[in-house]
């Protein structure tokens, strides 16, 4: 997996103020959204890992894929999902 980078609010408001765009390639919220969108998907196959030992049936993690997201106005980046050793935990696609 790779580094994590925090998302400093403080350093995007300076940024912002001194001309940084919001959205498009390089924007200040492409960051952040895939900061909450992983830290969203860790908490959903904790759950989903969980659920499934408690029916009795053996799971865990196994690793990551990488997805590439391409935004309209957030700029494209790489987000990683996480995987579980049966293959049960599975993304739906919105939209």
């Amino acid at each position: 997996m790779e580094e994590k980078i925090e998302f400093d609010f403080n350093e995007i408001l300076k940024e912002f103020r001194n001309g940084k765009k919001l959205t498009g390639k390089d924007g200040l919220l492409a960051p952040l959204i895939k900061q909450l969108t992983e830290a969203a998907l860790e908490a959903e196959i904790e759950s989903h890992i969980a659920n499934d030992v408690l029916r009795g049936k053996p799971n865990r993690r196994n690793g990551f894929n990488k997805k590439t997201i391409k935004g309209t106005s957030d700029g494209t980046f790489e987000l990683e999902t996480p995987r579980d050793r049966n293959g049960t935990f599975v993304l739906l696609r919105a939209g």
